[in-house]
């Protein structure tokens, strides 16, 4: 699996509203996030999927944004502004080895990475983590691009989620991508 990190320019082309055709945020977030909801939004770029979710959450929600590129936090922060919802976002810089995300210990019902496993270094440190943000009752969804990931290596990524504490949920159709939602589940042995 490649382990590059997505360069700041491919942000801008991941904004463009005809990637809303196939990957439309409030579709697929819909099942999964509700007004007053803490979300977290993994690999977040420059928030073509936070803003959204920061709609959905509501002025009670709070949407944790997380990217390992300050170039990407700043341009997010810029646009949540614009767009009147920075009371709604909170932006943190992480690094390759950490989310960075200790004070959000079983905070967090919905978290989602597009486009990002693949990227990490260390995906059963990653999924490790994830999982102790979620609350109890959390999901994880998980997306990846069909064109870059292969379904073999989707499999595997879903593999070591099993094995850091998650069991699949479903399956969801989003457009140019292999997804599935996470469950909190039991630590195979």
């Amino acid at each position: 699996m490649d382990r590059t990190v997505c360069p700041v320019w491919v942000g801008y082309l991941l904004l463009s509203p005809m990637r809303k055709l196939s990957q439309n945020p409030k579709k697929i977030f819909s099942p999964y996030i509700r007004e007053g909801v803490q979300v977290m939004d993994i690999g977040c770029a420059m928030g073509f999927f936070s803003l959204p979710a920061a709609r959905m959450v509501g002025s009670n929600g709070k949407v944790i944004c997380v990217d390992v590129q300050e170039k990407m936090i700043k341009s997010l922060q810029k646009r949540a502004k614009k767009a009147g919802l920075s009371n709604r976002i909170e932006t943190r810089i992480c690094n390759h080895n950490s989310l960075g995300l200790d004070d959000f210990k079983e905070k967090i019902d919905f978290a989602f990475a597009f486009a990002v496993v693949h990227e990490v270094p260390d995906a059963a440190g990653l999924f490790s983590e994830i999982n102790e943000t979620l609350k109890p009752d959390g999901k994880l969804l998980i997306a990846e691009p069909s064109g870059h990931v292969s379904e073999k290596d989707f499999k595997i990524t879903v593999s070591i989620a099993e094995q850091n504490g998650f069991k699949v949920n479903e399956n969801p159709r989003i457009g140019r991508s292999h997804a599935v939602i996470l469950e909190k589940g039991n630590v195979r042995e």
